[in-house]
């Protein structure tokens, strides 16, 4: 019998692989991270980005950027050595630094292209304003 592979992505030694699911509950994610599952609750209150969805029956589920997450704060507390209070700001910094370079930047039209749009916006302007005094 041919071996099986745990998965299809290639990871370096020491990444962690996260599988394909939509949720996790907190002993995969605490097995997955290698953390115990009271730390993992602790860092809910101490991040804000940490915020499993409960189940009807109240049981924590992370999702995989909930997952994500959690291995950023990882690296940031145990290798980085950041306190807590620095890792939340370091995450703060590179939320922001993510929100301004997902910004869709407006699109660029030549000087013809918008004398061209405000030309027909003038003719539908003219329209309106003769139907109304007509």
């Amino acid at each position: 019998m041919a071996a099986r592979k745990k998965s299809t992505s290639k990871a370096k030694a020491g990444e962690v692989v996260i599988p394909d699911k939509l949720y996790f509950r907190i002993g995969e994610v605490a097995t997955l991270c290698h953390l115990p599952a009271y730390v993992l609750r602790f860092w809910e209150s101490e991040f804000p980005q940490l915020k499993p969805v409960k189940s009807s029956t109240g049981q924590r589920m992370y999702r995989k950027r909930d997952v994500e997450n959690v291995l950023r704060i990882k690296e940031l507390l145990y290798e980085q050595g950041f306190t807590i209070a620095g890792a939340r700001q370091h995450l703060r910094a590179e939320t922001k630094t993510d929100k301004t370079q997902a910004a869709i930047p407006f699109p660029s039209h030549s000087h013809s292209e918008i004398q061209h749009i405000r030309q027909g916006l003038r003719e539908i302007l003219t329209m309106l304003s003769t139907r109304k005094t007509g």
